[in-house]
Formats: C-alpha cells, sequence, structure tokens
C-alpha cells in the first residue's frame, strides 16, 4: 500500500497579494537606472516586485536584487527573486517565483525562511495550478494573456483559468503577457488578483504613470465598465 503524501506546511505572510505586480527586465530598463525604475514603480501603486534578470553576471545581479530588498523594505512591498532561490536566500527577498517543475516548489521553501512567498507559472493549464496548489504554491500565475514583446512565442491563455483557480484552488492569480491599463480591468474582472507587466511598465516614458494606470484597473469602477 502506497504511503499517504506528506501535507503540505504553509507559513502565513503578511502581504495583501492583490495589485500590480511589477517585473523587472533588465534590456527594458537600461535607460533608466534600475532602482529608479522600480521606485518610480512603486509609487505609482506597484504592489509586489519581481527581480528577473537571465544574465549569468552573479555580482551584478547581488548588487541591484540588494539594492531593490532595501527599497521595497521601504515600502512594505515585498520582492521576489525569478528562479534563483540562492539569490533569494542570499539577499533576504521575500519569496521566488518559479516556473514549471513543481517539486522545486518544496526545495525552495527549503532553502528560504518560514512564510516566504513562492508562485508558479502555469502558463495555460489548469492541471499544473492544481499540482501547484497541491506542493504549496501562494499564488498561481497564468499566461500569455495577450501577445507578448518579452515572451512573443509564449502559449496563449484564457480567462476563464482566472475564476476557476480562485474558486477551485482557492489560491491568488496572476494575469501575464502583453498586458495593457486598456486591456487589464478586464482580466481584473474575469479574476485576476494581480496583474503582472513587464516592458509596459517598465519601457514606459513615464513609469509612475503608467504604474498608476495599471493600478487604476483595480478600482471598483474600472472593473464595472469592462
Amino acid at each position: 500500500m502506497a504511503a499517504a503524501a506528506t501535507p503540505v506546511t504553509k507559513h502565513p505572510h503578511h502581504y495583501d497579494l492583490r495589485g500590480l505586480y511589477a517585473i523587472t527586465d533588465e534590456p527594458a530598463t537600461q535607460t533608466n537606472a534600475l532602482t529608479n525604475a522600480v521606485e518610480a514603480a512603486l509609487r505609482g501603486g506597484a504592489r509586489i516586485v519581481q527581480y528577473r534578470d537571465k544574465s549569468n553576471d552573479r555580482e551584478r545581479r547581488l548588487a541591484e536584487a540588494s539594492a531593490l530588498r532595501t527599497l521595497t523594505r521601504r515600502h512594505d512591498v515585498p520582492l521576489l527573486i525569478n528562479d534563483d532561490v540562492e539569490l533569494a536566500a542570499a539577499i533576504g527577498a521575500d519569496g521566488v517565483h518559479l516556473g514549471r517543475d513543481d517539486a522545486a516548489i518544496g526545495q525552495a521553501r527549503a532553502c528560504l525562511p518560514a512564510g516566504s512567498l513562492v508562485g508558479v507559472s502555469c502558463y495555460n493549464s489548469f492541471d499544473l495550478a492544481r499540482q501547484a496548489a497541491a506542493a504549496g504554491a501562494d499564488y498561481i500565475a497564468f499566461g500569455s494573456f495577450f501577445p507578448s514583446p518579452t515572451k512573443p512565442a509564449a502559449v496563449r491563455a484564457t480567462p476563464d483559468l482566472l475564476a476557476r483557480t480562485r474558486s477551485e484552488l482557492g489560491l491568488p492569480v496572476v494575469a501575464i503577457g502583453g498586458i495593457s491599463p486598456e486591456n487589464g480591468a478586464a482580466l481584473v474582472s474575469a479574476g485576476a488578483d494581480m496583474l503582472a507587466v513587464i516592458s509596459a511598465l517598465f519601457a514606459a516614458p513615464d513609469v509612475r504613470a503608467a504604474a498608476r494606470a495599471f493600478s487604476d484597473c483595480f478600482t471598483p469602477s474600472k472593473e464595472n465598465s469592462r
């Protein structure tokens, strides 16, 4: 007889996972200092920040992530690190965002303090979301919902995944991929707790104004108008 699965133990975090989810991207932030761009996003209403840098420059990534950790603490906003659990632990980040491998969730929690956030990309698959929830994810990300300049070949997700995940799995849901202030409110109405944005935020001529426009997608009047 197979042994019963070990229940997932999660420690509560104090963050309200709702609003603009700002994701940094090295090419999109070359024209501005990274911390200045993220500061502008936070002043515009960003409620969570993810440091995403796929380069191999470990020293620069450590310096940038450390600077963002100081900044996000000042704003009482969580900082997550994309994929790199070791970097997240080194700078005292609030958690990590992981890709497809749900087995990595437990490994990440073993390396991070209790209460750390672990989010998981599930692309366009409710089955992956169910597996991630069972493994202890704190939130689920779906996308791409629209054509994305960051990942032009990304699979396309459908809005019905948002409400289904909230109702059946009871987890906050992130929508990502080609999101703009014009199409974001419809995703919030469909069930998105967070809108994750890269280029439409950090490549904008006024990052703070762009962040405000995305944050407005979460106001009841804007949600109800879509």
